[in-house]
């Protein structure tokens, strides 16, 4: 369960990043505790990551030392590669107690990941949530948008340098007419970094009275 495990995982994430950094954490801890004694996040990519970790800090918790590991999988349908090596059932299950975020969009790869891992029937989003996998409408970019507020959303783009960018870009024939979180949203996501960014930033700004649900259970679960 060492190199070979790792590079497998490697090649459907993606390049050497954060997202490796965290695997290969997560892997060496979990397959060095007791069955059961570390738990994983399993979340989509590294901004998902960063806000899981920026809103686990604001709340006291040191996740590394509770030993839970948030890990970002490079897309939901990678989903069943890492149910395979963390979970509880699959041939190298390291049985790490098991949680996740995902996109509305990529539900139905999670109920079908999980389902496939021996963890179902997965038929409906209240099974997901009962195996610690919550949903994100329509994505966890937009969940802290609309926590936040647009008007505050814009204040910390201000804040970060960037109101000029954004500007430019609602002035772009394509977004124009958009809504202003449809404008917002494009712009988290339009340059490279910037997306990863702003993940930490906004789960940084929250109101921790109106967290999104789906962050706020997922940290609960674990």
């Amino acid at each position: 369960m060492g190199d070979e495990s790792l590079s497998r995982l490697v090649a459907v994430t993606g390049p050497a990043g954060s997202s490796n950094v965290a695997l290969a954490a997560a892997l060496t801890s979990v397959r060095d505790a007791p069955a059961g004694s570390c738990a994983v996040i399993l979340v989509e990519g590294v901004s998902d990551q960063a806000a899981v970790e920026a809103l686990a800090a604001r709340r006291g918790r040191d996740l590394r030392r509770e030993g839970v590991f948030v890990v970002p999988m490079g897309g939901a349908t990678n989903i069943g590669h890492f149910l395979d090596l963390f979970g509880p059932r699959g041939p190298r299950g390291l049985r790490a107690r098991l949680a996740g975020l995902c996109d509305e969009g990529e539900e139905r790869d999670f109920r079908r990941g999980l389902t496939r891992a021996g963890l179902g029937p997965v038929l409906a989003r209240d099974d997901l949530e009962r195996l610690g996998f919550y949903v994100c409408v329509a994505d966890l970019e937009d969940e802290l948008i609309r926590s936040l507020g647009t008007a505050a959303v814009e204040r910390l783009i201000a804040a970060q340098g960037e109101l000029g960018s954004f500007r430019v870009l609602c002035q772009q024939p394509a977004q124009r007419h958009r809504t202003r979180e449809q404008q917002l949203k494009r712009f988290l996501g339009a340059r490279a970094g910037r997306k990863l960014h702003y993940g930490q930033v906004l789960a940084d700004a929250l109101d921790l009275t109106r967290v999104p649900r789906p962050l706020d259970r997922v940290l609960v679960h674990v």
